[in-house]
């Protein structure tokens, strides 16, 4: 696999997690680079982690993986945009203090965007190619693209003020909706 190969390869795995940290950005209240780059990183050290477990799984795996990839991360993000729509019409509580419970919910959608990788991670496992290197090229674009749609999205939060989480929600069920739609058409 050549280096722009694995650029494209890494770039396009980020893409999910991108328009998620959109989403998130929004939902969040006012978040600056520090908060943004934390939630880069974990997104980032997920999505390196993951095309490691699925070259691992290698060909033992790679039907069922490839068979539920979609199913698992539509279902995940349905549930987790849900949870976010249904929350953006109750009560005042700052879930977004950063307590146990927004970790959990930002960790489910980092590993519900990137079930793809790891199915990506199968396929790296029959070509010539450094699972190691392209796993960090993977994190990097990931870190990245989070960082900066966490802070787009705290734009797009203060233009849509208290709709920014209801519109975080449908964002991630409608990724989870496109991922699910892309692999049934294959």
């Amino acid at each position: 696999m050549t280096f722009t190969a694995l650029i494209f390869l890494a770039l396009a795995m980020s893409t999910d997690a991108f328009a998620a940290a959109i989403a998130k950005g929004a939902a969040l209240r006012n978040p600056g680079l520090p908060q943004a780059l934390r939630i880069g990183l974990l997104f980032g050290c997920i999505e390196t982690i993951t095309p490691i477990i699925g070259w691992g799984l290698g060909s033992l795996a790679a039907d069922a993986i490839r068979q539920w990839d979609h199913w698992i991360a539509f279902v995940l993000l349905l549930g987790l945009g849900g949870r976010m729509i249904w929350l953006s019409f109750g009560a005042d509580e700052d879930e977004e203090s950063g307590g146990s419970q927004n970790l959990l919910v930002l960790v489910l959608t980092a590993v519900a965007t990137s079930i793809d990788a790891m199915a990506v991670g199968v396929g790296l496992a029959f070509v010539d190619v450094s699972i190691m290197h392209a796993a960090v090229a993977i994190g990097i674009a990931t870190t990245t693209m989070v960082t900066i749609g966490v802070l787009l999205g705290r734009r797009l939060g203060a233009a849509v003020g208290r709709n920014a989480e209801r519109i975080g929600g449908v964002v991630l069920v409608l990724v989870g909706t496109t991922i699910l739609i892309e692999h049934l058409q294959h």
